[in-house]
């Protein structure tokens, strides 16, 4: 990747009657590789100070990315452009992890008959449903910690999530079946965490040894077994049945066409790599930032204990605001996913610059989440700033916005603070230690460095 602002490179054209020319990159990209994927962070707030609002970024094998912050200019990117605008294509790096026929993946028409399809399970009461497993799941967690004894809650938090996808995304229940499918989706997205895997040059199989050779043994593995489950759930049936894939499998589009077992596969893959890693990684950050600003904590705590005080209910815990605010906070302040792209399709004119069509574009949503003007003091966790405001979603899209909106929001933040309320009315926690807080790259998701190391001080 090289890096340049907008409007500072060297020789610029002169403007048109469309906007500003975006200038060429000047930085070598090797240096700039190894900042994002070491400093993202640090890297992009360096990016920030210096340039402003608009930056670009040369990536390995792609155009030039011009970076956007500015919410007015986010708001453009999120309205409908029909096809002028392409975010599957500009996700394409995933998809040897998620394949080709996700939601995530797809544009144009495919892409609404995919999303119309996947989001009715995860809204209205289905939720309440679910709710109860994310408690039990949570309980079953909370009983195995040891009492002062620091560990990290990051990996807590991967099994909860990912027993959560099992039970109510996938459909297994408790047993052998649900041991098998937890113990090979561990060891993929384990596989699968390792950041130079995103690249193109590392998406080389060398043997079962090499990285990706072994995540690719591992991915085959887990196809069979989610082809096998939707095979199973299709020949077996689907009547009383609640589970995300029971309901895709029954679920038809406008023609009364179904998924075939190869897009449920791919949306199946799609909805483990983004509810699973991503909640996991939120979790382990709304504990750092919870736990490390004690009058957040003290007033979340006696919310919670206030609710659980004759047992703690799904419908309950989805009725707290401070919780709610807690959440919210958590995701402003640090996104799990540091932007949000789309590709060009036609030339354009974006946030007044004079965009060639196959241009890579990205709002940075760490970068709109702390802007001063929108957020005071935006490096403070301060949960009270979303109690009685509304923020536009150009100024708060930590799923993402438009049409492309993350299907699973709703799901992911009930499932945040089901588990947040299960695990604060159990135990009482304290940081391990006052370390500063840095940041630690997990494929795309951007995760608390040692997990958030955490002490179980008594068990209530």
């Amino acid at each position: 990747m090289q890096t340049t602002t907008v409007g500072h490179a060297p020789e610029p054209e002169p403007e048109s009657d469309r906007g500003r020319p975006v200038p060429r990159p000047v930085h070598p990209w090797p240096l700039t590789t190894v900042m994002w994927l070491r400093r993202p962070l640090d890297y992009w707030d360096e990016l920030y100070a210096r340039h402003g609002d608009t930056f670009t970024m040369k990536l390995p094998a792609m155009p030039p990315l011009v970076v956007f912050s500015n919410p007015e200019v986010v708001k453009q990117v999120f309205a409908d452009h029909g096809d002028a605008m392409h975010a599957g294509e500009f996700n394409k790096v995933l998809a040897p992890f998620i394949g080709d026929k996700s939601v995530l993946m797809l544009d144009g028409k495919e892409h609404l008959r995919h999303r119309r399809i996947l989001l009715p399970p995860f809204h209205g009461e289905r939720m309440q449903a679910y709710g109860r497993e994310m408690l039990d799941l949570t309980r079953a967690e909370v009983d195995r910690w040891p009492v002062g004894a620091p560990f990290g809650v990051h990996e807590p938090m991967q099994r909860v999530t990912l027993g959560v996808i099992v039970r109510t995304i996938f459909g297994v229940e408790e047993g052998p079946r649900f041991d098998a499918f937890v113990d090979r989706l561990t060891e993929l997205t384990h596989i699968a965490s390792w950041p130079p895997l995103l690249l193109g040059p590392m998406q080389v199989d060398l043997g079962p040894w090499s990285p990706w050779g072994k995540f690719q043994r591992k991915a085959a593995e887990v196809d069979a077994a989610l082809l096998s489950e939707i095979r199973r759930r299709r020949h077996g049936g689907t009547e009383g049945r609640v589970d995300v894939l029971s309901l895709l499998v029954d679920a038809k589009d406008e023609s009364g066409e179904g998924m075939t077992d190869e897009e449920l596969r791919d949306e199946l893959a799609t909805l483990l790599v983004a509810g699973h890693e991503t909640t996991a990684t939120a979790l382990a950050w709304a504990f750092r930032w919870v736990l490390g600003t004690p009058s957040v904590c003290e007033r979340l705590v006696a919310e919670i204990r206030d609710a659980a005080a004759d047992g703690l209910t799904a419908e309950r815990v989805s009725k707290l605001e401070y919780l709610d605010a807690v959440v919210r906070e958590t995701l402003r302040l640090q996104p799990v996913i540091p932007l949000v792209g789309r590709i060009l399709k036609e030339r354009m004119t974006v946030g007044g610059y004079d965009l060639p069509a196959g241009t890579p574009i990205a709002c940075a949503i760490y970068l709109a989440h702390r802007r001063p003007e929108v957020y005071p003091e935006p490096k403070r966790f301060l949960p009270e700033r979303f109690l009685g405001t509304k923020f536009t979603p150009s100024e708060l899209f930590p799923f993402g916005g438009g049409i492309r909106r993350c299907i699973g929001m709703a799901f992911a933040l009930y499932e945040m603070k089901m588990v947040l309320a299960e695990v604060l009315s159990r135990v009482s926690l304290r940081l391990a230690d006052q370390r500063p807080i840095t940041v630690t790259r997990r494929s795309i998701t951007l995760t608390p460095s040692g997990g958030t190391r955490v002490v179980v001080d008594r068990r209530l």
